[in-house]
């Protein structure tokens, strides 16, 4: 069975966007909330900072849709390439 890329590539996008966003948004509320993470992040993504402010958040969040969707677009491709394909 194959995957549609498009379907994977879109859900990524909204699953790492969103958890970025929420983390961001939880560590502008508590500023200790997931510090460590945020900097692992901030060293992935240039231009993000791991400081509370919503400017980084909305950058962390538009990083993380782009870096989820092609992630899962490249991930569907290599796995509709791998699995056989199917027989009547």
């Amino acid at each position: 069975m194959k995957f549609s890329v498009r379907a994977l590539a879109l859900t990524s996008a909204i699953v790492w966007g969103a958890a970025l966003l929420l983390t961001g948004i939880a560590n502008v509320i508590w500023p200790t909330y997931a510090v460590t993470f945020l900097q692992v992040v901030a060293s992935v993504y240039p231009g993000y900072e791991a400081v509370s402010s919503v400017g980084n958040v909305i950058t962390g969040t538009l990083y993380a849709l782009v870096d989820g969707a092609v992630f899962g677009l490249v991930f569907g491709l290599i796995y509709n390439r791998m699995v056989p394909s199917e027989r009547p």
